[in-house]
């Protein structure tokens, strides 16, 4: 136990597979479990080898001794994440159950543990297979249902950490923090608080708030009495901070961090305490048009799965690693995809500067059981997560639409199942994401909130982002612009769009055995759409695999370049920005990533890396149309732009202002199938040289296997 009264249960426990009648006894205290398996928590319960492919329920228990507690202090069992549904014991207590694999719980055992020393705490832990993944129930985003992870996999178990909390009278239920003003003189943190004073409030209560700079240094303090009922006071307290540190994204400025401290004292002795870092910090999001502190900044993201399959077992340093490598590709944002994922992540965007888009973990269709657990846990999403300054925004729901598998061919019937889900009226567009969305709105009103993402316009709905996969669902890479001029609304932010690619960490494959790979494998536990990625790369077109590797990632490449670079010339005309489908892969896999399991870049990792650098000249292969776009904050005056086509040099001259794109002219790229060599470099003295290859030419033929990436 340590100097604050907490016991980390964290650890060895015992686990077995639930059978019904040793459920009826699991938990008493004298219950022999000599002969259980061990596994070290917080884990995914399919990390011990007995239960490597269990789908559960699975019991738990683990033996503690601890001291008694004094008279006048309380005791709470906190769980900061079950998998998905559990129940909960102490010594043979039922003490309640749980719903939400990163919601955090807590149950008092202050009788308990005021009478004993010795501790059995059992639990039981579900997270059962929905039979009908259009009707869903379970809260589970893409770990119930997505096409980029191995369906078999099932995340059930205590995989967040478990401990003992001890604290005086009064507890400190809930603490919500959000920045709700940052301006150059003053910022205000708004601080939502749930007080638990049980049956005996005390007569006497003081609230303090401090803030603090990293330094240590005090920003702001305040104070106030509080008189408390028996039972839970729910209260709003406010603190202003002159003069802020704030927080800008890498891009813009230094992400400045401040730390918030809550103590509740009662009779001069702390009672209860929260600590946080925060930032200080506004966001707004104007159709689709990103600010922070006043400044706009035009989106280049990419949407990220879970760092890894086994996601309790990721490092702190492999969840910072994907900030700093999001980064380092010249990504101001990661759209966490239909997940909630571990704190490491959340504090590695804040430290570094990187945008998050937070999806809550709905993922395509839910029944209508589910309406009630998505509302509660959508507030403990904010209650979690709502002091991070990296978090921009919250979608509620991606793709409401109830289809089994949005990844299968395309038939008449699915087609007009996806069109009935897509511009109709539904239960899941406009109930249960109309409920979820308002509860986050309600929960903080400081960040916009998408009710949906990937709904197109129709007859009943003006859309909202959208998700564009010409090359690969429909159409031919080249054919998004076109589609942006037909339907600007489309335009305003793409939030998906890409290609699956071979990656070079190709083990998994077997690629000895080419052309007979394990396909069905390969399409079941390792996320490749066979007939799609065959009628863009054709497999049978190519003797060995590593050709045909290589043909997938030229090919998914220069699909990227070239749609990055189309969206980047609609710089706020009317495009916000866009995310890019996806960053890296949370287990061996043909996918959209551009990053493969083992973080070794494919091609596209590349390309994007360089489309995306926020000073670069910009040909567009079809046209001739040469662009400079300047995402940055500072002017280029007197900046040359040279266009080499073929050996023929073409110079421009001109002034580049700020957070601008820039018209420069125009080159013959030659007639139609042409394929000349195309080179751009941006010169001005006070910036390095940019050189940069165009996007290739992307031809209308359905094939694109000898597509050349030059």
């Amino acid at each position: 136990m340590d100097d604050a009264g907490t016991t980390d249960l964290d650890g060895t426990w015992r686990i077995h597979a639930g059978e019904r009648e040793l459920t009826k006894t699991f938990a008493e205290p004298d219950h022999d479990d000599s002969a259980w398996a061990e596994l070290v928590l917080p884990a995914h319960w399919r990390a011990a080898a007995t239960l490597h492919s269990h789908d559960g329920p699975v019991l738990h228990r683990r033996r503690f001794e601890r001291e008694r507690l004094d008279w006048g202090r309380r005791a709470f069992l906190e769980f900061d994440g079950i998998f998905y549904f559990g129940d909960a014991w102490l010594d043979g207590d039922y003490l309640g159950t749980t719903e939400g694999y990163f919601a955090r719980h807590a149950f008092e055992i202050t009788e308990q543990l005021l009478t004993d020393e010795q501790h059995v705490v059992a639990v039981e832990v579900a997270n059962p297979r929905q039979s009908d993944r259009t009707a869903k129930r379970t809260v589970t985003g893409i770990w119930g249902q997505w096409d980029a992870i191995d369906p078999a996999w099932n995340p059930g178990g205590i995989w967040r950490p478990v401990r003992v909390r001890e604290t005086g009278p009064v507890r400190i239920a809930r603490c919500r923090v959000l920045c709700v003003e940052a301006g150059v003189s003053r910022a205000r943190l708004q601080i939502d608080l749930s007080l638990d004073a049980g049956q005996f409030p005390p007569d006497a209560c003081r609230l303090d708030l401090v803030v603090n700079d990293e330094s240590g240094a005090i920003l702001a303090t305040s104070s106030r009495e509080l008189a408390l009922a028996t039972g839970t006071t729910d209260l709003r307290a406010e603190i202003d901070v002159e003069s802020p540190p704030r927080w800008w994204p890498a891009e813009l400025g230094d992400p400045q961090l401040v730390h918030l401290a809550v103590t509740l004292d009662v009779d001069d002795r702390t009672s209860d305490h929260c600590r946080l870092r925060t930032g200080l910090r506004e966001i707004s999001i104007d159709d689709w048009i990103f600010t922070v502190n006043g400044e706009r900044l035009f989106i280049r993201g990419a949407n990220h799965g879970p760092t890894q399959l086994d996601l309790a077992a990721a490092s702190r340093d492999d969840l910072r690693r994907d900030v700093e490598l999001a980064l380092a590709a010249n990504l101001n944002l990661l759209r966490l995809h239909a997940h909630v994922t571990r704190p490491e992540l959340y504090d590695a965007a804040d430290e570094l500067g990187l945008l998050l888009w937070q999806d809550f973990p709905l993922q395509w269709g839910y029944g209508r059981s589910a309406r009630h657990g998505a509302v509660a846990q959508a507030r403990s999403m904010v209650d979690l997560l709502g002091h991070h300054p990296s978090i921009a925004m919250w979608c509620a729901h991606n793709e409401p639409l109830a289809v089994d598998d949005t990844g299968t061919t395309v038939t008449p019937k699915l087609l007009a199942r996806l069109a009935t889900a897509m511009f109709l009226p539904s239960w899941n567009k406009d109930v249960l994401d109309r409920s979820v969305a308002h509860a986050i709105a309600a929960a903080d009103p400081t960040r916009f909130v998408d009710r949906h993402s990937g709904i197109l316009p129709g007859p009943a709905s003006f859309g909202t982002d959208s998700h564009l996969y010409f090359g690969w669902y429909h159409g031919t890479a080249d054919q998004l612009p076109a589609a942006l001029r037909a339907v600007p609304s489309l335009a305003r932010f793409v939030s998906e769009f890409g290609a699956q690619s071979v990656p070079h960490t190709d083990d998994f494959c077997a690629p000895d055995r080419w052309p007979n790979l394990d396909w069905s494998d390969l399409e079941g536990a390792h996320c490749l759409q066979r007939r799609r990625l065959d009628d863009r790369v054709p497999a049978g077109a190519h003797a060995t695999f590593a050709s045909w590797r290589d043909a997938t990632q030229r090919y998914q490449a220069a699909l990227l370049q070239l749609q990055i670079e189309d969206l980047r010339r609609l710089r706020y005309t009317p495009t916000g920005g866009f995310c890019l489908f996806s960053f890296a892969d949370a287990h061996p896999a043909i996918s959209w990533s551009i990053l493969d399991h083992a973080r070794v870049p494919k091609l596209a990792h590349d390309a994007v890396r360089a489309a995306c650098r926020p000073l670069l000249a910009l040909v567009d292969p079809r046209s001739g149309l040469v662009h400079v776009v300047n995402d940055t904050r500072r002017a280029l005056d007197g900046a040359v732009v040279t266009v080499t086509v073929d050996g023929r040099e073409h110079r421009f001259g001109g002034d580049v202002p700020p957070d601008s794109i820039v018209y420069v002219g125009t080159v013959d790229l030659g007639g139609a199938g042409s394929t000349p060599v195309v080179t751009t470099s941006l010169v001005h003295p006070t910036i390095d040289r940019i050189d940069h290859t165009p996007a290739p030419q992307i031809t209308n033929r359905r094939r694109q296997d000898s597509l050349r990436v030059v």
